[in-house]
Formats: structure tokens, C-alpha cells, sequence
């Protein structure tokens, strides 16, 4: 009786973590099977921005190509507010399946020292995929202002101190930044105006409800175009070949003004590594292919250079963050 008992408990101890090793044993084969087999059903691109700024722009450019490189349709998915902070946040709690992914930005960099708070670490709660584009941003005013150069500019905000307003498409976005970087070298005094979005802050500035921006390229560029908005200078140290005709704020006497914003592909921390490479070569082959590429020159946008690895947009996030952390600091920058 004591033997048979014995044999029973070790059975009942064995039986469990027999099923337990096994358990441990197929984990890595389950997922590279799910590797292997992704994407079997829709994939969300989460813009932290409303339609229409550049953001939400390059996202619905590089979902399409991404559509046709996987095989199966990549949604965009507008989740607006604190300055992409909520489709961070966001994505960073999704499962980390490739089911779900966030299109970072420079804004992103930016926030993790202008924002006391935060509900999500952008190192540590992502895992970078692929650079998708850079762009200078554009300073633009409203038609009927008599300011015609980046000159006239500086002397119609000293002249109108507080008055002259500068939209953006949120509190420490790019476009908020190369403003305040603005004011800080040529001691003006101008007010800022914040949007959920770029789209939304051109629209008030095509009405004349705010006076100038420094709004992405691709975003402000069709207005300028039409005539519809005055083009005063662009952010990189070199003219960009979308608009030839406007000069960079560094040779209309801020030399050294340089602001270059980003975007890319994010995916949750803990993302497997296979799926993040089969990402990244579908978002490579489509940048390679010319229907994006043509899209990108008609658009503004610059195609990143190769080879386009994780590993090379981890550097750049790591330097944006450094970089950007000083500039807040000294601005005296913070949201609650």
C-alpha cells in the first residue's frame, strides 16, 4: 500500500512537469510558426496625429506599399492628443504580435523630457523597425500678412511683440520647437498656438485664424504651391528640391538653424525579432520601388538612406532624445 501510494504521488508530481517542460519546449517553435506564417489577418498603423499632417501623410503612403509586400491590408488609425502621447500609449500596452504598430516620430523624442508624466518610456516600451522618412519643416505665413522674407518676419514680431501667433500640431512637436528655437535666437516674442495636428492648424491658417506655422514640408507644401500660403524658409542647412525657389532660414541670417523631422515604424517591446525583420524588408522593398518614390518626391518627403536596419533607428532615437532634451531644458519647456 505504501509503494502504490509513493508511485501515485510521483505520478502526480511528474505528470505536471512533464506537461510544463514540454510547454517550455514548444514556445520558441510556436512563435517562430507565427513568425513564419504573419501577417494571417489586418495590420493597424497607428498615427498619433490627425488626417492630414505629414505624419498621417507618409503613414497612408508606406500603408499601402506595406499592404502589397504582406498581404494583407494595413490600416491607419488616427488616435489624437498630447502630441501623439495617446497613440503611444496606446500601442505600447497592444500585444506584441506585429498586429499592431505606431508610427514614431521626432515628436516622440521630444516629449520624454517635455512632459512631466508619462505613461509609456518610448525606449523601453518600443522596438524600432524601420526609418520611413526625413523632412525639413517650412515656415509659412498667411497671404494677407506684408511679410514676404524670414527678415521681415523677425521685424514684424518685434514690432507686434505677443501678437504675431505660430500654430503647430501640438505642444513639443517639431513645428512647436523649431518656433521656439526661432524665438530663442532672435529674441522675438510670438505666440505660440497649439492643434491636435498639423491638418488641423493649416486649415486655421488657410483662414487666417493664425498667422504663420512651421509646419512639415509635405503638409504646407500644396498650399504654397497654390499660393494659397507665403513659403519664408525652410529648416535644413541646404535648400530641398521640392522648393528650390525658397531659402533655408540659415542663409536668411540664422546660420546654423537646422530642424529635421522623422518618421517610423515602431512596434511594442517584446515583438519577436522575426517579425520585426520581415517588417522592416517589406517596408525597404517598398521605398525601393518606384511608385513610392515618385509619391515621396511629388509629396516632400526624403527616403532614408540603406541599409535601413532597427539598429541604425535606434541610434538616431537614442541621439534625438539627447539632443532634444537639451533644447527643452534650456527653453524652460514643460507639460503637465
Amino acid at each position: 500500500m505504501h509503494s502504490v501510494m509513493r508511485r501515485f504521488v510521483v505520478r502526480r508530481l511528474v505528470r505536471p512537469l512533464a506537461v510544463l517542460l514540454a510547454g517550455v519546449g514548444l514556445v520558441p517553435v510556436t512563435h517562430a510558426a507565427e513568425a513564419e506564417a504573419y501577417p494571417t489577418r489586418p495590420v493597424t498603423l497607428v498615427v498619433g496625429y490627425a488626417a492630414g499632417g505629414a505624419t498621417d501623410i507618409v503613414a497612408r503612403l508606406v500603408a499601402k506599399s506595406l499592404s502589397d509586400s504582406l498581404g494583407q491590408p494595413v490600416v491607419v488609425e488616427n488616435r489624437t492628443g498630447a502630441n501623439s502621447n495617446i497613440g503611444a500609449e496606446a500601442v505600447a500596452r497592444a500585444k506584441p504580435d506585429g498586429y499592431t504598430l505606431y508610427i514614431g516620430s521626432i515628436a516622440n523624442t521630444i516629449n520624454r523630457t517635455l512632459y512631466e508624466k508619462l505613461n509609456y518610456d518610448f525606449k523601453k516600451d518600443f522596438a524600432p523597425v524601420a526609418l520611413l522618412a526625413t523632412i525639413p519643416n517650412i515656415l509659412v505665413v498667411h497671404p494677407k500678412l506684408p511679410i514676404h522674407s524670414v527678415q521681415e518676419y523677425v521685424a514684424y514680431a518685434k514690432s507686434h511683440p505677443g501678437k504675431l501667433t505660430c500654430a503647430s500640431s501640438g505642444s513639443g512637436s517639431s513645428i512647436h520647437l523649431s518656433c521656439e528655437i526661432f524665438k530663442m535666437t532672435t529674441g522675438t516674442d510670438i505666440l505660440h498656438v497649439p492643434y491636435r495636428g498639423s491638418g488641423p492648424a493649416v486649415a486655421d491658417l488657410l483662414g487666417g485664424q493664425v498667422d504663420s506655422m512651421f509646419d512639415n514640408l509635405p503638409s504646407s507644401l500644396p498650399h504654397v504651391q497654390a499660393g494659397k500660403l507665403r513659403a519664408l524658409g525652410v529648416t535644413s542647412l541646404e535648400r530641398v528640391s521640392f522648393a528650390p525657389d525658397v531659402p533655408t532660414l540659415a542663409e536668411s541670417g540664422l546660420p546654423g538653424f537646422s530642424v529635421q523631422s522623422w518618421f517610423a515604424v515602431m512596434a511594442p517591446a517584446g515583438t519577436p525579432d522575426a517579425i520585426i525583420g520581415k517588417l522592416n524588408q517589406a517596408i525597404n522593398d517598398g521605398l525601393s520601388g518606384d511608385a513610392l518614390r515618385q509619391s515621396y518626391t511629388a509629396g516632400g518627403f526624403v527616403l532614408p538612406t540603406a541599409p535601413n536596419t532597427p539598429a541604425m533607428l535606434q541610434e538616431l532615437i537614442d541621439s534625438e532624445i539627447e539632443k532634444w532634451g537639451k533644447v527643452v531644458t534650456s527653453a524652460g519647456l514643460k507639460v503637465q
